[in-house]
Formats: structure tokens, sequence, C-alpha cells
């Protein structure tokens, strides 16, 4: 069974400030009993939040100031509600950009229809519904694959193909110049290994966007990036035209606000662009990554950085901060943690890769957003939903109890959490364990 886990203030401790991770259960999306639902697919946005079931309905919840949870108005929500005008279709993946969002999906009467076509709503899209977009794809195209910027969105077809629309004042559409206002969709014609170097086309398999930067990887494994470059965001060693690469160039892949992160083969996690808010997990500033205007401490801030050497399995950029998941299923986080999107302490920074409790069942996707993050597991076994349910009910009063079970049990999230409540209130915090 899929479960989802959503936190940002979770459950405070109101002076130790310890944030927990909430599950939200299948009644809150009108899924009552469990049965057999599962999740598919998350993602956050600045300041709200989208999932895909697996019946193939789609959920958004958060701000909606500029109508990006599809319900044709600007109200804000705080539960997860069904996107309606998509009931006809089958979601099957959704991105979420700052004030916008995105979602693949094929006609559940298919017919002749592509197998997988492209839905737009919110900031810049021209509607607070989702409405079908083929931009510069030929009708029919099947879209693989989509990703939401700041301003900005790019698709890759499944024949390799990538389209970028939206603003264009960084360069992060990809199209050798800079322009102003809103632009239409453009298929990309090129992608240059080096300045010096005529620019080919080359088939994407992925693609990602952070605010104002793009990224993307081609079939032989090189990662090309181009858009705003002033934080080192683009992996580059020397910009092109002052702080902005015009031309997708290869870099050293997923792009958070002023930061990029990339896993090798062998799981190791490189990291480059804007520190100053600890999204790189590099500690706190120093010379090396300062934001002081000196060409030779922006150097290093072009040049990917090894943060862990191995182990990494996922990896998702937010506004301000990054999470991970390792092979052995734990979840870490570092960067900006003011409203404990990043990490369980209460410190304002986690400036290192720090734990994130709790975490039941097999992680299969992570979601980093503005001030708040979502994971994706599969808890799968009796024992580990007896743990979501066990963890759902902990307070100050029954915490020694349910720690005694986990121990026994050989629970290590549920004993994790338990650990972490009881030294909230040793300490002098008022634990409130609701929401």
């Amino acid at each position: 069974m899929g479960i989802q886990t959503n936190w940002a203030t979770g459950r405070t401790c109101k002076e130790s400030h310890l944030r927990i991770p909430k599950h939200l259960p299948p009644e809150l999306f009108g899924c009552p009993g469990a049965g057999s639902s599962r999740w598919l697919d998350i993602a956050c946005g600045r300041e709200h939040t989208a999932a895909v079931a697996s019946d193939g309905s789609l959920f958004t919840w958060g701000a909606n100031d500029f109508g990006q949870l599809g319900d044709g108005s600007e109200e804000a929500r705080k539960h997860p509600q069904k996107v309606k005008a998509l009931e006809i279709e089958f979601v099957k993946t959704v991105s979420c950009g700052a004030h916008c969002t995105a979602a693949i999906a094929e006609s559940r009467d298919n017919g002749t229809i592509s197998s997988s076509r492209l839905w737009v709503w919110g900031q810049n899209q021209g509607s607070n519904c989702p409405r079908l977009y083929w931009g510069a794809f030929k009708p029919n195209t099947i879209v693989r694959q989509v990703s939401c910027g700041a301003v900005h969105a790019v698709a890759l077809s499944d024949d390799g193909l990538v389209q970028a629309w939206g603003y264009n004042e960084y360069g992060q559409l990809g199209r050798g110049f800079t322009c102003e206002g809103l632009q239409k969709a453009r298929i990309l014609n090129g992608f240059a290994r080096f300045l010096d170097e005529a620019s080919e086309l080359v088939k994407i398999i992925q693609v990602s966007c952070g605010e104002y930067h793009s990224a993307a990887i081609s079939e032989n494994g090189e990662l090309y990036t181009w858009g705003l470059g002033n934080m080192g965001q683009l992996g580059h060693v020397s910009l092109q035209c002052g702080d902005k690469e015009l031309l997708p160039r290869r870099g050293c892949r997923m792009c958070g606000g002023v930061h990029t992160c990339a896993i090798s083969a062998k799981g190791a996690l490189y990291a480059w662009g804007g520190g100053q808010a600890a999204q790189l997990g590099l500690g706190a500033q120093n010379s090396l990554f300062s934001r002081i205007p000196n060409e030779c401490y922006s150097l290093f801030r072009d040049i990917p950085v090894l943060v862990l050497p191995e182990g990494v399995q996922l990896v998702s950029c937010g506004h301000s901060h990054t999470l991970i998941c390792t092979r052995d299923g734990k979840i870490r986080g570092w960067g900006y943690n003011g409203y404990g999107q990043a990490a369980n302490g209460k410190s304002l920074y986690a400036w290192y890769p720090s734990p994130v409790d709790w975490c039941i069942g097999e992680v299969r996707k992570l979601a980093a957003g503005g001030g708040h993050s979502a994971v994706l597991t599969d808890a799968c076994s009796l024992k580990e939903l007896c743990e979501f349910s066990l963890a759902d009910s902990v307070t100050p009063s029954n915490v020694s109890a349910i720690s005694d079970v986990a121990y026994r049990t050989g629970s290590d999230a549920l004993a994790r959490l338990c650990e972490k409540l009881s030294t909230g209130i040793l300490s002098g915090g008022d634990c409130n364990c609701g929401d």
C-alpha cells in the first residue's frame, strides 16, 4: 500500500521546535479504509502540493493565488481535493512549479488519442483549470516528462525532443538569446558540449527545471544545463554571457532554486551553485562558497563538489533545501529549515546532511518544495502498517509504552520518533503530537 507522508511544521514542541513528518491517511483523500489505494507520484511547488493516485486521480492542496490547484478558483485549500477537470483522464505523473502545475495523462477512453498528453494550469499557463497543451509538439505526440520552474516549463517527448515555454529573461528556454515577455513553446534545436563547438541535436531522456535554470540528460548520460548561472548552479566553470548561459551546454541533475544536484552511477552525490542557505550540505559558508563577488571564489561555485561518496539513491532539490534517500532507506535533508522542511531539528539552517525521522516502508519518491516537503513510501507488511498507526497515535502520555513496543519489535523508525519526542518533553518542550 502506498503511503504519503508530508511535513512542514509537522508536530511541534513549542520550545524545542521539533518537527516530525505527518502521515496523511487515505481517508483524507476520500479513500476510506486503506483499501487497495496506492500513490504513484507527488510534487511540491513553492506553497502547493499535488499527488497522483493509482486510479489515475490527481489531488492538489495548498496555495492557489494563481489557480495552481486546478479547480478554477483562486482560493487556497488546507486539505487535498480531487482535480475534477481531469476525472476523464488517467493521470500518470505531475510537476509543480512555483505557482503552476502540469500533468501528463491519457484518456480513459483512449481510441486514437495520444497515450500521454500534457495538461497545464496556473501562472502563465492561460487557465486556472487544466487545459490540453501541445505547444510546439505535433498533435498526438507522446509526452514523456514535464518539469516546471518559477516562470518557465520544459516538456520531453517520447522520441527525445524538448520544448520550452514561459519567460526567458535569463535564457532558461535555451534559445540562444534572452528576451522579455511570455514566450510560446519552441523545440530546442541545439545542445553544445563546449562554447567553441557547434551545437547539435541530441536525444534527451530526462529534464529538470530550477527556478530560472534548466537541465537535461542525454541518452549517453551527458547532462546539459542552461539559464541563470549567477550562483554557479549551471556547473560551468566559465559563463558565456555574464551570469547567463543562453544555449544548453554539457555540465559535469535535480535543479533547485539556485543550486543543482546530481547522483553518479555509483551513488555519489554532487552539488553546486548557491549555498548561502545551506542547500549544498557543505557546512557554514566560508571564503570558498562566499557570495562575495570575487572571481576566484565564484569559480569554485561552478564546480560540482562531492557531498556524499556513495549510497545515495534519490535526491530532490527545493527552493532552499535538499532531500536525499540512501540505499538503506534513510532520509536526510539540509538547507533552510525555518519551517522544518529540511530536518527534524530546531536549527534555522541544517548545514550538513541531517536525519529526517520517521520513515516507515520503502521510499519511492521525494519532493522538496518551498517551505514544505513530502515523501512517498511503500508500507506493505502488517508490521509497517501497525507502525504507521502507532506513530499517528503517540502522545506525551503514551510515548514510553509505544517506545517499549518499538524496541521489542525492532521498529527502528518508530523508536527514533519516540526518542525524539521524549527528548523534547525532557528538555522542557510542550510537545503537541497533533496536527
